[in-house]
């Protein structure tokens, strides 16, 4: 069976459903299995978007991605840095 990816969207609405099936007093497991996660990925998720917005996650994906670049444009800058150096050393 091959792996389900939701958007953030969708998982923050199927934790809003899973905390009005848990405040009816539904167990973890009967609310994964309604929700046809695992375990694993409601506690991952949980974790990870509980207790923010849908325009929040947004923000947040786009800081990550923003950040990405960033990591790889200073490894860049980093490496043309101590290039630059040695040739001024002369031991190229």
């Amino acid at each position: 069976m091959g792996k389900k990816r939701f958007t953030p969207e969708q998982v923050i609405a199927k934790l809003r459903e899973a905390k009005v099936l848990h405040a009816k007093g539904e167990t973890v497991e009967s609310i994964c299995r309604h929700l046809g996660i695992t375990e694993q990925t409601y506690y991952r998720s949980r974790k990870e978007y509980g207790g923010i917005r849908v325009d929040q996650v947004k923000r947040l994906k786009d800081l990550e991605k923003e950040n990405a670049q960033l990591r790889k444009l200073l490894a860049n800058l980093s490496l043309d840095y101590s290039i630059l150096k040695e040739t001024l050393k002369g031991n190229y």
